[in-house]
């Protein structure tokens, strides 16, 4: 079993049966895909399956395996997984398939969440739009206990193999599409992020016309000159020439929201644009804020009120899977060392009441707007005349699973009890040999398989680090140099594919859009399929819109390729050069 396969499988743990309101209601079950803490204190993402069938399930649990796994190897996604809770609610459905699928006349299909292509079979719309059935698709997700509207966020996938997915409230994506494991980010990017289509186009082979309307209230477009957004200290000026997350630099480009002249997205090409890119910085600032919004910075700890200056104070912070979240701690507006826990104590508090906060803030470099930083604050009035009974706690309350690997590169950190007369040590080793104390342990381990372990109050903790990153195998025809076209396959039998092309952004390898098993095919000027121009010589090798100017793609091109597994860890980069010739 791949690693990517393992590490979802794995937690593949149904946790309960929804027993039908009715017997002609279909059979639903519940399954922990991922558990990363209590659900109150977990932004929850509800994976639904419309149009599988009661024998068709492991069919559904393998594309949620796909999309899943996509996900996490996608930033934000990638270091705030640890954010989610992830639940799989598969219902057995009458019928296989999904309304208007592909065209117009096909038949419609008895399904639990009336999922349909066409905007739900309206001939007025396109065929790549998916929806769901709102009411039924909250209903289903309520299965999922602990959670609301408001913690929560859905994805419906269908049982499809063509391109489609929509993104409002809900997220929705064919589950089967060689391309969809990708739509699911674009998707989470509308209904989450809040971001808007770079498209500049709406209908496929039709072009779209000229923006009329004013400066978009969109983060990622703008009428705005770039003297002008660093003048007015506007839209993505933070940003402004700095290499993009998503190939070339960070700076105005023409197209967007359905259009094609008028209007400015910051880079050439991403997430939001072409499936396959990351999100550039201006897309991930935001999709970070929003991850971070939806859980609570502090999520325990020493509650909030009256407290005697005769203890320890405890806050419990998230923990992202790459870095620590930074905590200062003031008593009167003087700072005092600490990090989870303050031993006060030891500050000598003088006789009387006294503020101290705790203030948790992210200092992620994927946010420069101070005003959108991830921050929480905690307060209490500390009472030198309070006496604070002793209390005890368990020896370890949470910690990263110790049932799957760590990434080479991964904060672990163990959360002890929280008694209040006492700091309770963690003592760290690696292989054998003692790393250090304290609440975390940043790893630093480039490749290799390692032992971690976390020892506190007499409980030890174990971890495999695997910092080896997923060797990956490109398949070419012989020679290299070709007429006309060439096609690569990339494998990787642990981690995710992708490939850049002539130094442009990095893009996630799903073999071919009409057939995942197939090569990449690369042309001057790309293969053109509904309406989209994929395999572009011209453009970087990638997906472009047909209406786009394209420069004929001969001559010498190198290719770059790498993988990354679900630990998070990112293979070696290998190349090869090829010459392509009329």
């Amino acid at each position: 079993m791949s690693k990517w396969a393992g590490f979802v499988a794995a937690l593949l743990i149904t946790i309960g049966l929804a027993t039908p309101a009715e017997a002609a209601e279909p059979a639903v079950s519940v399954t922990a895909v991922q558990v990363t803490g209590p659900v109150a204190q977990r932004f929850t993402l509800v994976v639904l399956g419309d149009g599988y069938t009661a024998a068709e399930q492991p069919k559904f649990f393998a594309d949620v395996q796909r999309h899943v796994s996509t996900l996490w190897s996608l930033e934000p996604f990638k270091s705030y997984r640890s954010y989610f809770n992830v639940y799989a609610v598969s219902i057995a459905s009458p019928e296989s398939g999904v309304d208007c699928d592909p065209s117009l006349d096909a038949p419609k299909k008895d399904t639990p969440l009336n999922m349909g292509f066409w905007g739900g079979c309206n001939a007025g719309s396109v065929q790549r739009l998916l929806t769901v059935d709102d009411d039924a698709a909250q209903r289903y997700a309520d299965l999922v206990p602990g959670t609301t509207r408001a913690n929560r966020q859905i994805l419906a996938l269908a049982n499809s193999g063509t391109y489609g997915g929509a993104g409002g409230t809900y997220a929705t994506a064919s589950g089967g599409n060689a391309l969809s494991a990708l739509i699911s980010p674009h998707e989470l990017g509308h209904s989450l992020g809040g971001l808007d289509d770079e498209y500049d186009y709406y209908a496929r082979n039709v072009p779209g016309g000229a923006y009329e309307g004013g400066e978009p209230d969109s983060i990622h477009h703008t009428l705005l000159t770039t003297r002008q957004m660093r003048d007015q200290h506007a839209k993505w000026y933070r940003w402004l020439g700095e290499p993009s997350e998503s190939g070339g630099t960070i700076d105005r480009f023409e197209g967007g929201l359905y259009t094609q002249t008028g209007v400015w997205r910051p880079s050439k090409h991403s997430m939001m644009k072409t499936l396959g890119y990351a999100f550039d910085q201006v897309g991930r600032e935001r999709m970070t804020q929003r991850i971070s919004a939806k859980v609570p910075l502090i999520s325990g700890g020493t509650p909030a009120g009256t407290i005697g200056a005769d203890r320890v104070v405890w806050v419990r912070t998230m923990h992202p899977v790459g870095h620590r979240l930074d905590v200062t701690w003031t008593l009167d507006g003087k700072a005092l060392p600490g990090r989870d826990a303050l031993d006060l104590r030891q500050a000598h508090v003088r006789p009387g009441k006294h503020t101290l906060t705790a203030k948790v803030t992210d200092p992620t470099p994927f946010v420069r707007d101070p005003a959108v930083r991830p921050t929480a604050t905690r307060t209490w009035t500390v009472d030198t005349a309070v006496v604070t009974p002793p209390a005890t706690g368990p020896a370890v309350e949470g910690s990263p699973p110790t049932v799957q690997p760590v990434g080479g590169k991964d904060v672990v950190y163990v959360e002890t009890g929280e008694p209040t007369g006492v700091i309770p040590p963690v003592r760290w080793t690696l292989d054998g040999k003692p790393a250090g104390s304290g609440p975390d342990f940043a790893l630093d381990e480039s490749r290799g398989t390692h032992r971690l372990t976390a020892t506190t109050g007499g409980t030890t903790l174990t971890w495999t680090v695997d910092a080896t990153g997923p060797t990956t195998t490109a398949e070419l025809p012989p020679g290299m140099v070709f007429h006309g076209s060439f096609t690569m396959r990339l494998t990787s039998p642990d981690g995710m594919p992708e490939f850049r092309v002539d130094g442009d952004g990095w893009h996630k390898y799903y073999g071919w859009p009409t057939d995942p098993n197939a090569p990449y095919l690369f042309t001057p000027r790309g293969t053109e399929i509904d309406g989209l121009a994929y395999g572009n010589l011209g453009s970087g090798g990638l997906t472009v819109s047909p209406f786009s100017d394209r420069t004929p793609g001969y001559g010498r091109h190198r290719v770059e390729y790498r993988s990354i597994d679900a630990a998070g860890n990112v293979g070696p980069t290998r190349s090869f050069v090829v010459t392509l010739l009329p």
